[in-house]
Formats: C-alpha cells, structure tokens, sequence
C-alpha cells in the first residue's frame, strides 16, 4: 500500500413500559451550527441543486419530474428491550431512483435520522452514481439510534431485526437493494445484514451481494474500507492539476506542500488525510465536534489516530495546538478545505469567513445553496459531493461484482502477467547486456493484487468523472456543481429513454 499512497496511480406498539426516542424533523444543532433558520434543510437544498443544473441539462420536463421523484419509502418501528423497558426504534429505507438495480446506499445508524434525510441521501447517491458511471439506482437507509447509548449484542439485534424488515418488504437482495456502510456502522454491522439475508435466503447463492461493505471473510473487497477517502485525494488531484483552476485560486497545481484542513476523523476524514499526508501535502488541521488540532508544519496523523483512540478525545495532544471551539478552524487559512462530517456545516452564518481557496466536499451536502453561492462570489472553488466522495459506492460496486462472480480480483490472471512480463524482462536484460537485481526483477514482474486493482480502478474512475465535469463546466460556463449534477441528469435521462416507458402513455 506504501507505494500506492506515494503514487500517482496511487413495524403495532406495545403500550406498557414504552419509552419513546426523541424524533428529529429535519436536523439538530449538530448541523444548525452554521445555517441561518430561513435557509433550506437538507432535501429542499438537493432539490435546488438538482432544479439549476436542470436547466443545463437536455432531459425534457416530464423527465426531469421523473428523475427528482423519489420512487419508493419504506418506515418501519419496531420493538426492543432495554434496561427492563421496551424502546420502539424506528428505521427508513429510501429507493429514489430505480432506473438501473439495485438500488445502493448506505445505511447510518444516528439520532437524528428522519425521513427528509434519508430520502435526500438516496437523490444524491442516484446522482453520485451516475456521475461515476456505476450501474445502480439510489438507495439510503437510516435508523434512529445513537449506537454508544447500546451494548454490542443490543445493536446486532436492532440490526437483524431491521434487515427481517427489509426482507419482508422486498427492500435487500443482490438485484434489488444494496446497503452500505454510513455514519454509525461498519463492516461488523454488513456482516450482521448479510448473515441474517443469508438465512431468510438460503438458496441465492449470490446471497453475499445483498450488502457491500463487509468484512475480507464474508465476501469483502480490499481497498474497501479506505475508498471513500482515497476517491477524495484523487479528486482534488486532479481538480489541481487543472490549469484553470489553479489560475482562478492561485495555486502551484500540486498536492505536494498544499495545506488541507480536514473535518471530521471517522472513516473518510482518516483516510483522506493518510492519503494526502503520503502524497507530501501539510495536514495542518483536523476537526471534530468537541475539539480540533491544527500544525502549522503539518500533523503527523497516525500519531493523532492512536492519541484520539487511546483518550476519545484530541484533548492533550502533545504536537498541536487544541483548539476548543473547532468550528472556527473550518474559517482557518489553507489551500483545501474538506468537510467529512455530516451535512449542513458551511451555511450563511459562516459562508463569508472561509479563507480555504479550494473545498471539496468528501461529506454529503455540507454547504447550503445560499452558502454555495456566497463562496463562489468570494472567489472559492467546490468540487462537489456527488463526485468528489462517490469512492465509496464505486468500490462498493467492485465488491458487488466480485460477490456476483465468486472470485477474487486477480486470482485469474496475477501469475500469467508475471510469467509474461518475466519472459519480457528477460529479452531486455540480454539485450542490454546487463542482469537486473532480485528486487528490481521482483518489481519489474509483480503481478497486480486485489487492492491494486482496486485503486486502479478507483483511480481511472475519478480521472474520467473529473475530467467530464470539467469538461461540461468549461463549455457551459457554469460551476462544477452544476456541471457534475448536469451529466448525471443527462446520463439518467439516456437510461430511461432507451429503456422506454411502461404504463406511462396512452
């Protein structure tokens, strides 16, 4: 991996003893912090980006209503001891767009899922998804728990339970519908979701499809965990190496000694900082919800890993300032600035005291339409959501495939390209009349493993998405939101044309 980060090609309630959890309509202080009251919420803000780019776009107007649509919800409660009580937990699935099946997404575990938020996630991943050119509708799913408040078996079965629903209403299956990890879950929970699909569904035998995400043991892929992250590095490469953009922000063009400030340390947030860290850029700051760090000379991040999982907290961390109030690191100068927490953290209240010159948004929907446009009067560049974070669901996609398939990336082919290239290296070597050490040989003729492939094709994946948003940007002259939304609107638009319409006309 060393050498790849280093490179370029790198549902009836029971009446007693229930105790309700709180119910969020639409968002929390964890997203308000940054939005004035008047600006849009989460769903209302996809549609505003989904209605200006549809302008752009060559999909007729019934279409257009088509695509917005969302297809299909599901909301289900159901009951679960706790402490002697029962608890009615409550989940939602969302399919927005079932154009190309299965539909995909992830499923978050949060107190303050609702079914705007749900439902808003499914629009983008059916849009993300179209962008990168992946085959799948959009999917999202939700339940509203905060997971530390339960025991580990507690969540397996609140996980199980929630995937009998699923199963019950034809909501998962490997042609169907197929969950991901999100905020509040990981591999641990896909495992729990495969097995209990696994045993409602004994005879599909492409069964491990049902969900993506999981564990190398069950059925993962390597290079899963870090894609999301991964995908975000590529992208902002390669929005930087774009001539007019380093024109528009004054900028060198290279992610070597460029400053980042990343929010947010889950999944995405880590590995997004690996990856620019390995690639020579400064990390001179990290952002979470108690506290941020910020150095100058740039953080070293597997030592602020190890501290944050060893003390919970960035409290006391010997080499870095501790900042208290971490919001105001989000206004700090630096040349790229990458929200990847939750949604709604760049609002009208904060909009004016970005000094980034880049934000690339690695979260869903971190800025609001009104924010939006106040960072690009100021000069800012936004490589957005749909595209700049749809590693994830494009591993995801690899990983499906290999399931579908029931075999490793590489098992095939790995020994004949070495034997190959051997033979090869061999012609040369007599040819120049000079024998290559054993290391440089073994790096000569190393076959490519499951990993590799997988960045390989992360890697092309982002470079063609980047270059086709450019591309529409640049003839359009509009914004990169915009033009990215644009060709997924055209993309999916093509699907439903050819596919034709069944029970619509007379």
């Amino acid at each position: 991996m060393t050498s790849m980060l280093a490179s370029r090609h790198v549902s009836q309630a029971i009446r007693r003893n229930v105790v309700s959890l709180p119910a969020r309509l639409h968002s929390t202080s964890a997203v308000n912090r940054a939005t004035e009251d008047h600006e849009p919420k989460f769903l209302q803000a996809v549609g505003m980006f989904f209605d200006e780019a549809a302008k752009h776009s060559n999909a007729t107007a019934e279409t257009l209503k088509h695509i917005k649509s969302t297809d299909s919800v599901l909301s289900v409660t159901f009951p679960m001891e706790k402490d002697g009580k029962t608890v009615m937990i409550r989940g939602y699935r969302s399919q927005h767009s079932r154009h190309r099946l299965p539909c995909k997404g992830g499923i978050r575990f949060a107190s303050e899922v609702d079914l705007q938020e749900v439902e808003a996630l499914s629009a983008l991943m059916t849009y993300k998804c179209a962008v990168v050119d992946v085959p799948f509708g959009g999917g999202k799913g939700g339940i509203m728990i905060n997971p530390k408040d339960w025991t580990e078996s507690e969540l397996e079965r609140i996980t199980r339970r929630f995937t009998l629903e699923l199963c019950q209403k034809n909501f998962i299956g490997p042609g169907v519908d197929v969950p991901a990890p999100d905020v509040g879950t990981g591999p641990r929970e896909m495992g729990w979701i495969a097995d209990t699909y696994r045993n409602f569904n004994p005879q599909d035998v492409n069964g491990a499809a049902c969900v993506t995400g999981k564990a190398l043991s069950l059925g993962g892929v390597r290079g899963r965990t870090e894609a999301t992250g991964l995908g975000v590095y590529y992208g902002i490469r390669e929005f930087l190496s774009f001539p007019e953009v380093q024109k528009k922000i004054n900028h060198h063009g290279q992610v070597q000694d460029s400053s980042v400030i990343i929010q947010g340390f889950g999944n995405v947030g880590y590995w997004a900082a690996k990856f620019f860290e390995a690639n020579g850029a400064r990390v001179t700051g990290i952002v979470e919800y108690d506290a941020a760090v910020y150095s100058e000379k740039g953080l070293n991040i597997e030592h602020l890993s190890q501290w944050r999982k060893e003390h919970g907290t960035f409290r006391g961390f010997p080499d870095a300032k501790v900042i208290d109030s971490p919001m105001d690191l989000l206004e700090a100068e630096c040349d790229v600035l990458i929200p990847a927490a939750l949604e709604r953290q760049i609002g009208l209240r904060n909009a004016h005291k970005i000094r980034a010159k880049m934000i690339g948004e690695a979260a869903n929907g971190p800025v609001t339409p009104g924010a939006d446009a106040v960072l690009r009067q100021n000069g800012k560049l936004i490589v957005p959501d749909l595209l700049l974070n749809a590693g994830g669901v494009c591993v995801s996609y690899f990983e499906w495939a290999k399931n579908l398939s029931h075999l490793r990336f590489g098992r095939m082919n790995k020994r004949w390209d070495e034997r190959s290239k051997e033979q090869l290296l061999n012609l040369v070597e007599g040819n120049a009349g000079r024998p290559l050490s054993e290391v440089e040989r073994r790096q000569m003729i190393h076959g490519a493993e499951e990993h590799e492939l997988v960045y390989s094709g992360l890697e092309d994946t982002m470079i063609v998405a980047c270059n086709e948003t450019r591309q529409t940007a640049n003839a359009k002259n509009i914004d990169y939101r915009t033009a990215a939304m644009a060709n997924s609107i055209n993309k999916i638009a093509a699907s439903l044309a050819g596919s034709g319409s069944i029970f619509t006309h007379a």
